[in-house]
């Protein structure tokens, strides 16, 4: 059974239609990334996966229960919003009981699943209030809330927006931690964060699908390769040369190094010495590797949105 299924949904505000005949499967057991850029519809998707919003149209079921007609499936998932909100005056352990008691969950067992959770983040020796934490610190309890009812899907709204890169390392640490106890949905414009602890994506454009499979999938489909060459100079005419060629789809220049998107892998390595050659550029080095997931999203989401 999957863990969650999304079959044609379509949200609409009034004249905006925020998702449009979105369809996903999201199997049990996975750390599934939802990407897209702000405004891609990713948010209203989730407030309908946890029902803080009406589907308009489509069909929706999470752990095997439609939204529509069995709201039982809540006792089962946890959620973790783009911008939790604490009582400042509480300190973690104070929050978590009561998230705790919230589900109804007996003292003896809450007490173990608190310390469970603070040291599942890295907040058991922490005994100051909530007021005083970095952000970093306040999305680590935002997670172990999200966990306190031992759920079977757990929801993530832009977990590492906002943060510095050791909040984010922090995050994205105690995601690693527990994402083999519980499936994943991790909604996020991140692509680095997304690569770094998901097994499987999709991504999403003015409230529409653009493509969804295993990340090694996604880059086989979309693939060709990363060419980065470091030459001597980067002159004008080769920038020109390299932007006629059909196999190079990208040219990014930073200093002397040139980093291309090449379609036909096999083309580009007889063409490139050739119009190296021709505007008399020597190589210092070069590389090839597969695309990022940055890279694969850059190739699918034009700026224009087409």
């Amino acid at each position: 059974m999957a863990a969650v299924e999304i079959d044609r949904l379509t949200k609409k505000f009034g004249p905006v239609t925020a998702v449009n005949e979105l369809t996903l499967h999201v199997p049990k057991g996975t750390v599934f990334g939802f990407l897209g850029r702000n405004g891609a519809g990713k948010t209203t998707t989730l407030r309908v996966l946890l029902g803080l919003a009406k589907p308009t149209a489509g069909d929706v079921r999470v752990l095997g229960r439609s939204i529509r007609e069995d709201r039982s499936y809540l006792q089962r998932v946890g959620f973790l919003p783009d911008v939790p909100v604490f009582y400042n005056w509480m300190t973690a352990r104070e929050y978590l009981r009561f998230a705790g008691e919230l589900f109804g969950l007996g003292s003896a067992k809450l007490n173990r699943r608190i310390e469970e959770l603070l040291e599942l983040v890295g907040l058991h020796k922490e005994k100051n209030r909530i007021g005083g934490f970095s952000r970093g610190m306040k999305q680590r309890l935002g997670l172990a809330q999200a966990l306190i009812n031992d759920p079977e899907v757990v929801f993530l709204d832009e977990p590492t927006s906002a943060l510095d890169p050791i909040g984010r390392k922090e995050v994205l640490d105690s995601i690693n931690a527990f994402k083999d106890r519980v499936t994943v949905f991790f909604s996020s414009h991140i692509l680095a964060d997304v690569q770094r602890v998901c097994s499987r994506v999709a991504i999403i454009d003015r409230g529409e699908l653009i493509t969804e499979g295993d990340i090694a999938e996604l880059r086989r489909k979309y693939g060709g390769r990363t060419v980065e060459i470091e030459v001597t100079e980067v002159p004008d005419d080769l920038v020109r040369k390299l932007g006629e060629v059909h196999w190079c789809e990208r040219i990014e220049v930073r200093g002397n190094v040139l980093e291309l998107g090449a379609s036909e892998v096999e083309k580009a390595a007889r063409g490139l010495p050739e119009l190296l050659a021709e505007t008399r550029v020597g190589i210092i080095r070069m590389e090839s590797r597969e695309p990022d997931l940055e890279e694969i999203f850059v190739k699918l989401v034009k700026p224009d949105g087409s």
